[in-house]
């Protein structure tokens, strides 16, 4: 229980800077996304994955821009277990500044259904969450700058 208390504190308030990007189960990813008291935008993407590279900047952006809304992003991370201890340099040299988790799990049918019970395993994909509105959105796919700030209203009820 303290270990994923911490987690969770970890995922809510580091900064790529100072961070150790901790390995998480999806039984951990999904008590992360249960326990979420604020909005929630959890993007999941690999270091290989243009697309995702592309798109991690203007999340960060929005996610700053509604930071007030108390909007939260969550990049985890789907590398290769042999790809683990490049992660940290690769989001620095990038300048990412959100929360980094590593899902430490091999089996995509197996946490794949746990996210989204339609997702394929194709990155980008993000999933969109707010407990208070009951709202829930999942994406498989790059989603453009314009796409994401009305996804970002429509997950603060304000569309």
């Amino acid at each position: 229980m303290k270990r994923l208390l911490a987690i969770s504190f970890f995922v809510l308030s580091a900064t790529v800077h100072a961070q150790e990007i901790k390995k998480v189960k999806i039984t951990d990813l999904e008590k992360i996304v249960r326990d979420s008291k604020n909005p929630l935008i959890v993007n999941f993407w690999a270091t290989w994955c243009m697309p995702c590279i592309e798109e991690i900047p203007y999340f960060q952006t929005l996610v700053k821009k509604y930071e007030k809304d108390s909007v939260k992003l969550l990049l985890v991370s789907l590398d290769m277990k042999e790809d683990y201890e490049k992660l940290r340099p690769f989001a620095t040299k990038r300048k990412f500044t959100a929360p980094i988790v590593w899902l430490n799990e091999s089996n995509a049918d197996y946490f794949c259904p746990k996210v989204d019970e339609k997702w394929s395993g194709a990155i980008p994909a993000t999933l969109f969450i707010n407990h208070k509105t009951g709202y829930r959105k999942f994406f498989e796919e790059q989603i453009k700058e314009e796409a994401l700030e009305k996804e970002i209203m429509a997950i603060l009820g304000k569309n």
